[in-house]
């Protein structure tokens, strides 16, 4: 069974940084992407990155230019690299992968981890 568990959130200050880690265990069966969601207070889940299988990126128009997603495969590793951070990033970040299902395809979700961005 699959299991992701995000790591590396915290409070930071506006213009800082963090990276946030996903751990991988179990099999990626027929994984189409691997991205990262956030959701902050009272708003809708938002997708902010998207790794495809083909290696290419995608991004939430917001955060264009101060994020950047990657992947270890080595260390079944998904990392999402957050620059000059403000506030309206303040959200649970959660790690996802989907997949190709009979018909429609399904996703896999981890627990989230909180970034907080304020001085």
């Amino acid at each position: 069974q699959l299991q992701l568990v995000e790591s590396g959130g915290g409070l930071v200050q506006p213009g800082g940084s963090l990276r946030l880690s996903c751990s991988i265990s179990g099999e990626l069966f027929r994984v189409i992407s691997l991205n990262w969601y956030r959701q902050a207070p009272n708003k809708e889940r938002e997708l902010v990155a998207t790794l495809n299988t083909g290696g290419g990126r995608k991004y939430a128009d917001s955060v264009k230019g101060r994020f950047a997603i990657s992947r270890d495969t080595v260390r079944r590793m998904l990392f999402l690299q957050m620059d000059n951070l403000n506030p309206e990033d303040t959200a649970v970040y959660y790690c996802n992968t989907r997949h190709l299902g009979i018909g429609t395809p399904y996703d896999n979700w981890g627990q989230g981890t909180q970034v907080t961005v304020s001085s």
